[in-house]
């Protein structure tokens, strides 16, 4: 007697404005809900997903128990671009359905990494160096319009977020192969972008000389001009790189390098030796 082999039922929901919406939602404010250091954002991918997991799979079914198995899996990437992630995923298991498991878990596993990146490289810190510093000094003016300058650039960038998970939906794989040459370039570019911008706010926003003078019987010696004929700006950027080499050190921690550079800076101006330039 011949038996018949079961096959995986395809996934027939398909989804609509009102899923991009909830998923949007879900991503702009709980990604990071039930963060840890074992799957990281694992717990928060799953649960940006679960609604239309639930709606494709159906509930308490094995279908859906082993994708959430799935999901919950290691997963860690920029907050800036984990929808496109999940763009290209709802796309794939909406037309392979079940089958698409091992699929799922390897386009997660291999994009994770060029996006974090990407969206480090640009969203965490080149973007927030330039413009926030630009509404600061705005602000530092008087100049109200640098804490509006600074609200607009997070709208743009929630924006950004928001309209990206549609269009990765559409694209779904065939957005991977396109962009694939282009990843390592884009991280690159905003890499070099990101130290030439460092080295500008050094010398721009760091404005701390060296005010004392030596009097060596009636001649005068003005080190601030003396260091101005070897490189001008040379204080601000051994400034900003011995907090590059604290930061460096073991057991060292970003606050540990606050309070150092707190405590050194009001010494040596207490004794004269350093101050704000004119």
């Amino acid at each position: 007697m011949e038996t018949k082999s079961k096959e995986t039922p395809k996934v027939t929901y398909k989804l609509n404005a009102k899923d991009f919406r909830q998923i949007n939602f879900r991503s702009l404010v709980f990604n990071q809900w039930g963060w840890n250091y074992e799957r990281m954002q694992g717990s928060g991918y799953l649960y940006i997903m679960m609604p239309q997991l639930r709606k494709m799979y159906g509930d308490h079914t094995p279908e859906l128990k082993g994708i959430m198995k799935m999901q919950n899996q290691f997963f860690n990437t920029s907050n800036f671009f984990n929808t496109i992630i999940q763009g290209i995923d709802l796309a794939v298991e909406e037309r392979e359905g079940y089958k698409s498991l091992e699929t799922v878990a390897g386009l997660k596993a291999g994009l994770m990494g060029p996006f974090a990146a990407i969206g480090d490289s640009l969203f965490a810190a080149l973007v927030p160096a330039i413009m926030g510093a630009i509404a600061a000094n705005m602000a530092v003016q008087g100049n109200a319009l640098g804490a509006f300058l600074w609200m607009a650039v997070n709208f743009v960038i929630m924006w950004f977020r928001w309209i990206q998970l549609k269009f990765a939906y559409k694209q779904g794989v065939n957005l991977v192969t396109s962009m694939q040459g282009q990843l390592s370039a884009l991280t690159d570019a905003a890499t070099l972008l990101g130290v030439y911008v460092v080295g500008a706010l050094a010398a721009t926003m760091v404005n701390t000389q060296v005010i004392w003078v030596a009097h060596l019987g009636k001649m005068t010696v003005n080190f601030q001009s003396q260091i101005d004929m070897i490189m001008p700006k040379l204080v601000p950027a051994l400034i900003v790189g011995g907090i590059y080499w604290l930061l460096g050190k073991k057991r060292m921690t970003s606050t540990r390098a606050i309070f150092i550079v707190i405590i050194v800076a009001v010494v040596l101006s207490a004794l004269g030796v350093i101050g704000k330039a004119a």
